[in-house]
């Protein structure tokens, strides 16, 4: 019977062509404007990391003194001081924690064939790489005895590899970052993250860094950041020296607690370690507050989809509304119009039921048509975006789920709108028809 009905349905395409393509363009057009706008929420607002997503927390500390004051809506830094990521580093905890911050260099090699160019650098200690789960297609991470000596040592992407040894497997070989070497013992896989989560400060957007190096480097070497650095007082910080022990906060701090009661336990320990530091003269509060925060939780804290981008989904589905406001004019012009026609199904013992039924299954197939050209439409849309706003590149991109959404969309949405004229049509006399025939 469905193959009935959608022999039905395609006769009915052929004999009003003209009314069919622009119910057709109408449904397109709204679902191509509705797929833009919700797959760039989508990939906005999708975990970037879901199997591990709940074990991994960054942490915050409020570290003013009374009566001073902080933008973020709770009040805490977003990021923590170069001495606080350290003593936290170095505690004995349960599970997994890394210390981290952006920074670059200049790049070049020994060859001649390559101009020294700028790229960033993320300067971590070595938990990073299984913590974030970044896989190696050459060598391995340092050592923890090298980040405990600030080793000379480097690992690289695999697009920086292409750039600068042809793809090859480059460990062991030498790079010069700014005036110094660095032996390269590892080479990542590339790294598809379309939100960047593990650093929500500088760059939610943006690509992932294409070095990694010791985090003992930055006070080995003082080497400065790429990122943000805040402070809450007025210091005389005149040296890099200065700047470590400075309440300034710069660095990014993340903990791996695999389950409800290791994240207690960490919680009583940073409860423990503010108390410390106050009797040091740190945290002069009366209320001392920390915070540890899931990717998820980080990523709606960041307000990684804001205001805007809900608004203008829900303005998308309204276009998408608007369009099939004129489809239901359409579909009940067209419908009546073969009133004559269901009389005489009708009188020959079509049931309403099997009347309804033909009707919704053409306009099925309208969505299914619609929502096949919509995709095209989107991914037009899409590529504008792409085209206009450098850092929505790897966010302006349409995945498995929202290509299979576009047609389920569309046609659930045709069906709708068509239930009154389908329902109409199926209440048709046939006596009346029967007699002017």
């Amino acid at each position: 019977m469905l193959l009935h009905y959608l022999d039905l349905s395609w006769r009915s395409f052929k004999r009003t062509p003209l009314v069919s393509f622009l119910m057709v363009l109408a449904i397109a057009i709204g679902i191509g404007v509705t797929m833009t706008s919700l797959s760039v929420y989508h990939m906005m607002s999708a975990d970037p990391i879901p199997h591990k997503s709940s074990q991994l927390f960054s942490v915050q500390l409020q570290i003013m003194d009374d009566g001073h004051t902080w933008w973020t809506d709770d009040n805490l830094p977003m990021q923590l001081t170069y001495q606080d990521a350290t003593n936290l580093y170095r505690a004995n905890t349960e599970g997994k924690r890394l210390s981290m911050l952006r920074s670059g260099f200049s790049v070049y090699t020994d060859s001649d064939t390559v101009k020294p160019f700028s790229k960033s650098a993320r300067m971590t200690t070595p938990e990073f790489f299984e913590m974030f789960q970044l896989e190696f297609l050459y060598g391995n991470k340092w050592s923890q005895q090298q980040e405990e000596n600030a080793a000379p040592v480097v690992v690289i992407s695999e697009e920086l590899n292409e750039r600068l040894f042809a793809g090859e497997n480059s460990v062991g070989k030498i790079i010069y970052l700014d005036n110094e070497s660095y032996e390269v013992i590892g080479v990542t896989k590339s790294w598809p993250l379309v939100v960047k989560y593990y650093d929500l400060n500088n760059g939610v957007f943006n690509e992932p860094e294409s070095m990694f190096l010791p985090f003992s480097l930055v006070e080995a070497r003082e080497f400065g950041n790429w990122g943000n650095t805040n402070g809450w007082k007025h210091e005389d910080v005149r040296s890099f020296k200065a700047k470590l022990q400075s309440e300034m906060v710069w660095v990014q701090f993340w903990v791996e607690l695999n389950d409800a009661q290791q994240k207690q336990e960490y919680e009583n320990f940073l409860m423990a370690y503010m108390e410390e530091q106050q009797k040091h003269g740190r945290f002069n509060r009366k209320e001392l507050t920390y915070s540890l925060r899931d990717v998820n939780q980080w990523m709606q804290y960041n307000k990684v989809v804001s205001e805007d981008n809900k608004i203008l989904v829900a303005l998308s589905f309204m276009f998408l509304a608007v369009c099939l406001a004129n489809i239901l004019g359409l579909l009940l012009a067209k419908f009546l119009r073969r009133a004559p026609e269901v009389g005489v199904r009708r009188a020959l013992g079509a049931s309403k039921r099997q009347v309804f039924l033909q009707h919704l299954v053409e306009v099925a197939m309208l969505g299914c048509f619609g929502g096949l050209v919509g995709i095209v439409l989107a991914q037009l849309g899409l590529w504008g975006v792409r085209q206009s706003y450098d850092y929505y590149s790897a966010i302006a991109t349409m995945d498995f789920t929202m290509l299979l959404s576009a047609p389920v969309i569309a046609i659930t949405t045709c069906i709708v709108a068509g239930l009154y004229p389908a329902w109409l049509v199926c209440k048709t006399n046939p006596t009346i028809y029967l007699k002017s025939q």
